[in-house]
């Protein structure tokens, strides 16, 4: 499994929450474990207290996402650094696939799980996969969606850095919203102009009485 992958763990944790909106998904112990996708191994350890911890991990890591939205590049390593520390990995060296022309493995790194608990696990693959991120790609490419009250966390991976939101749907929502906008100002402009033009009429009219 590529390292870049443990990435989208934290942003799938994050994501789970959506403050603007009031909406928490993560209340059970079977959304905690949906969260660890494919990875139903490490899922089974998730207990009734893994709801919490794993809430105060999601905070932390929503805090990363915003240090870095905000341009804040020291205090999104520093906070990231902090995870690593708390949550440190195990790093391995894996081959379950095997190349097409051999039975040779197909060798690459693997974080394993941490086997204490599930929060401790989770904790540890997405920080590290989030580090692995950021020191590749910049810390600006870590975004928070602009399309409010969306605020999801998202990984850019375009080749210009401009990606702005977490999903094609955002996308085309704020843009309709702007283009209304920009209607509006169109209209707005149109009547003060009439209704300006309007006014000089009248005081034209008056003074050549």
């Amino acid at each position: 499994m590529e390292l870049a992958y443990y990435s989208d763990y934290a942003v799938r944790l994050v994501n789970s929450e959506e403050p603007l909106r009031g909406k928490d998904s993560l209340t059970t112990v079977e959304a905690v474990r949906g969260l660890f996708g494919v990875n139903q191994s490490a899922a089974r350890r998730a207990a009734d207290a893994d709801v919490t911890r794993f809430r105060s991990v999601r905070a932390r890591l929503r805090a990363v996402f915003e240090a870095a939205d905000g341009g804040d590049e020291t205090l999104a390593v520093d906070l990231l650094n902090s995870l690593l520390l708390e949550f440190p990995v195990s790093p391995q060296i894996s081959g379950h696939d095997h190349r097409d022309d051999d039975d040779r493995p197909l060798w690459h790194m693997h974080l394993a799980d941490h086997p204490s608990n599930a929060t401790a696990g989770y904790a540890a693959i997405a920080a590290m996969g989030l580090a692995f991120h950021l020191t590749e790609y910049g810390v600006d490419r870590l975004g928070l969606c602009q399309a409010a009250p969306c605020r999801n966390a998202y990984l850019d991976t375009s080749t210009n850095r401009s990606r702005r939101y977490c999903s094609d749907r955002c996308a085309t929502r704020a843009n309709v919203a702007a283009y209304r906008a920009r209607k509006r100002l169109e209209a707005d402009r149109s009547e003060n102009t009439g209704l300006a033009a309007e006014s000089a009429q009248r005081t034209t009219a008056s003074g050549e009485r």
